[in-house]
């Protein structure tokens, strides 16, 4: 066995990123804080490494809206902490077969904090939320962070991203294996993934397949 581990990234890997949602909850954040809260989120570069309130609070919520804000985000959250199909059965296997399972995600203190009540809670060896370790993906210490809790070397391990935050590249500059996950029939939406010259798969369960032929 090549690899000891494989280690997954959260949004539009294990989830769907649903715009429209997004789109809506921005909306609604909007109407109890005014508008171009939107454009102020999206601005806080540190939106996903310091805790929500924070964050929220940089991005001009006011301290008596804040309850209201954190119920929205929530509600969103655990409405988004869905697994794409064949998500939960691909780890369950992959950890039959005797690999590691890590999570690296780029997130919001609240993912984190719901993460409990997903269907994802005890399928995973390591859980790295940028929000409790104060960096994001690329930073090689996410993923130094991730397989040292999993015991593992980098060169053991491989990850499984979207191309996101140049994560792909950002796996292989510390050691890794790195395989892009995008939809059948289209091209990876981030420009970075659409000149990937490693693996590809197009479903979760795909992984399971490039893994045994490594």
């Amino acid at each position: 066995m090549r690899f000891e581990a494989v280690i997954f990234d959260l949004w539009d890997t294990l989830i769907a990123w649903d715009k429209e949602a997004t789109a809506e909850l921005s909306a609604r954040v909007s109407a109890v804080v005014g508008d171009g809260f939107g454009e102020r989120w999206s601005a806080q570069r540190n939106r996903y490494t310091v805790p929500i309130r924070v964050a929220l609070a940089e991005a001009g919520v006011p301290p008596e809206a804040m309850d209201e804000v954190c119920a929205l985000r929530s509600d969103y959250v655990r409405r988004s902490l869905v697994p794409v199909a064949g998500a939960v059965d691909t780890l369950r296997e992959l950890r039959r077969l005797g690999y590691r399972t890590g999570l690296i995600t780029v997130c919001s203190e609240d993912v984190e904090r719901l993460w409990p009540e997903s269907a994802f809670a005890g399928l995973f060896d390591a859980e790295i939320f940028s929000s409790r370790l104060g960096v994001s993906k690329p930073d090689p210490r996410i993923y130094l962070a991730c397989c040292e809790e999993l015991g593992v070397q980098p060169e053991r391990a491989v990850f499984v991203g979207d191309g996101a935050n140049d994560e792909l590249a950002g796996a292989r500059r510390v050691g890794m294996e790195a395989i892009l996950i995008h939809a059948p029939g289209e091209e990876p939406f981030w420009p970075e993934a659409r000149v990937w010259d490693g693996p590809r798969v197009t479903s979760i369960p795909e992984v399971l397949e490039v893994i045994a032929a490594c």
